[in-house]
């Protein structure tokens, strides 16, 4: 990328220095989609003078670099195991190149943005703007209209391609919201979705039965989770974590999720009493919610938090709250984001000189309803933390290798096909889980262990596979019979999940009340609280942070979880993956045993 920003370097020198820099370079498109996805139409024209957020990404000429220093820092077998970057290294590294930061300059201030209308990230690597729609229409050579959801009747502004000066088109990677459609969501079930899917626990109170580990763990968490059975069915009962050391935990939480501290402390008394008033801290990132009221209680963040933070007490813990403010209303004309909000999280945390060395995310959607441009660009940002030394969890989603039953109040008609116009048949992947630079938990259910139908499993479209996953999935990929799902998947994709936990029948505190939810948004805080402790143990013992989990996992890791060789996760009108012996794209290696985990760790 160097080479050839040097190249270009004289005409660019010729275009700058003219009177109007952008003069005789014509306006050419830089990204465009087929149409809306399938489940959106075009309901009017959008209000000229509504003000958009627009994010600008400016292109990483040393992100390879970077790359190179996750494997070897993530590597146990390297000499450099551990020896993550700082913050100020990490910048360097993601820095755009000194001419693109100037001429996308002059290109804003052509269009009247001077340098106090600008944010720009710690990296200097994305842009923000606010801007009204007018004008974003005539920097980008697009029309902005107001799309609908015909099922849930939300209206978001966007567009199906935009534009720019040919001259700026390796100078930026990505210009969003334009043609994101995406529709994040927590992968969680409703409240009432468990019951028929747990045995009827009829064991007498106090009874056991054998757990993963060859312990014993109480009959009631064959029906019930609770922080007891986590602790029990992991094998973690004895451990206890320190307050003091520098290990920390943080929880993130999206879509105005709020979680509630009466709530949360009902949720100790009950389940994890030693944590009771106890404090943890709260975050706000682009006006995140903290809405204490009853009502707001946000199902997914109490999730999260209750189950994160009771399982790792005392270790210092911290939510994360990522405001997007609320769609936009086409009948009430008001200012408002609809800008997804992985971006705003990850130019926040790196931004931050100190970072928890384990962070869970509990939410998604599918893949291809990404522009592949923002995966990348969102998927670097997780290598970035990986290089830092942070672990990053996130649920591998509700749906099996598709459409899976997600939101059983809302059945689903067959929608396992590409968005490009061409509706070919596929299995839908679920982003971020296919990131490769993030560890993917998919769900588990009973005891012994069988996959959860649900667990969101497979190969990413975007993402080839990385190295360290090529012997366990062509492995996996030797058992299928030939022509299995012949054209459905990517058999040279990331392939996901990595791991995976209880997912089903987690009782939460709610509005005030005890309730059962289920989902992969249970396994993640939950695996995430393992790693924690993991981190703990090491940091403890002077050593440093696991930092990015996978090269671990898939090179001896994986001795040390509990393999799940039973159920499948159906979707797509298919059965979908079937869980087996090794890794497999339902349950990955398994869920973990702490103590034989603690015992590897160490010896690294």
């Amino acid at each position: 990328m160097l080479t050839r920003l040097a190249l270009l370097s004289l005409p660019f020198a010729a275009a700058l220095a003219s009177a109007t820099p952008f003069e005789g370079y014509q306006q050419k498109v830089k990204e465009s989609i087929h149409g809306p996805p399938d489940g959106w139409y075009m309901y009017a024209p959008a209000p000229k003078h509504h003000m958009l957020e627009l994010k600008i990404a400016l292109p990483q000429p040393k992100f390879p670099e970077l790359e190179q220093h996750l494997w070897e820092v993530s590597d146990p077998s390297h000499a450099r195991y551990g020896a993550h970057l700082s913050k100020e290294e990490i910048e360097a590294l993601m820095a755009p190149h000194p001419e693109t930061v100037d001429v996308v300059r002059k290109w804003l201030a052509l269009h009247g943005l001077a340098e106090e209308n600008i944010t720009r990230s710690s990296a200097n690597d994305w842009v923000t703007i606010r801007v009204p729609v007018g004008l974003a229409e005539e920097m980008l050579t697009t029309d902005y209209h107001v799309y609908k959801h015909a099922q849930t009747g939300e209206s978001i502004i966007r567009t199906t391609s935009y534009s720019l000066p040919e001259i700026l088109h390796d100078h930026v990677d990505l210009i969003q919201p334009t043609t994101m459609f995406a529709r994040f969501k927590a992968f969680k079930s409703t409240l009432h979705w468990t019951n028929h899917m747990r045995p009827t626990d009829s064991s007498p109170s106090g009874s056991t039965i054998t757990g993963p580990a060859g312990n014993q763990v109480d009959a009631s968490c064959n029906s019930t989770i609770t922080v007891s059975c986590l602790r029990q069915l992991y094998n973690a009962v004895d451990y206890n974590t320190s307050a003091t050391n520098g290990n920390a935990l943080g929880i993130t939480g999206y879509l105005n999720e709020s979680t509630n501290n009466i709530d949360l402390q009902q949720f100790y008394q009950l389940q994890s009493p030693s944590a009771y008033g106890s404090n943890y801290t709260f975050v706000s990132i682009h006006d995140g919610e903290n809405n204490q009221s009853y009502g707001a209680a946000g199902l997914e963040a109490n999730l999260d938090t209750q189950f994160g933070f009771g399982l790792t007490w005392p270790t210092p813990r911290t939510f994360y709250s990522t405001g997007s403010e609320p769609p936009f209303d086409s009948d009430l004309i008001t200012e408002s984001n609809t800008n997804e909000p992985y971006s705003y999280w990850l130019e926040y945390i790196l931004s931050q000189d100190t970072i928890p060395q384990s962070i869970s995310t509990s939410y998604g959607d599918d893949e291809q309803t990404v522009p592949r441009s923002y995966a990348i660009r969102v998927c670097n940002g997780m290598a970035a933390l990986g290089v830092r030394g942070v672990s990053l969890m996130f649920s591998s989603g509700d749906g099996g290798v598709g459409d899976g039953v997600v939101y059983p109040d809302q059945p689903l008609r067959h929608q396992c096909y590409s968005n490009d116009g061409l509706k070919t048949p596929m299995f839908l992947p679920v982003f971020p889980a296919s990131c490769p630079y993030v560890t993917a938990v998919g769900g588990t259910i009973n005891i012994p262990e069988t996959a959860a139908y649900f667990s969101g499993g497979g190969f990413s479209n975007y993402f080839r596979r990385p190295s360290y996953q090529d012997d366990a999935v062509l492995t996996y990929l030797a058992t299928l019979a030939p022509g299995t799902y012949k054209g459905l998947y990517n058999s040279t994709g990331r392939a996901y999940p990595d791991v995976s936990s209880q997912s089903v029948s987690f009782s939460v505190v709610y509005q005030g009340q005890a309730t059962l939810v289920d989902g992969t948004s249970c396994a993640a805080p939950a695996f995430t609280a393992f790693v924690s402790m993991l981190n703990d143990a090491r940091i403890s013992a002077g050593k440093t942070a696991l930092g990015f989990l996978n090269p671990f996992l898939y090179s001896a890791g994986y001795t040390a979880l509990n393999d799940i060789t039973e159920g499948r996760n159906p979707g797509c009108q298919t059965e979908g993956f079937n869980a087996t012996v090794g890794w497999d794209p339902v349950t990955g290696y398994g869920t973990p045993n702490f103590e034989k985990l603690k015992v590897l760790v160490l010896a690294m």
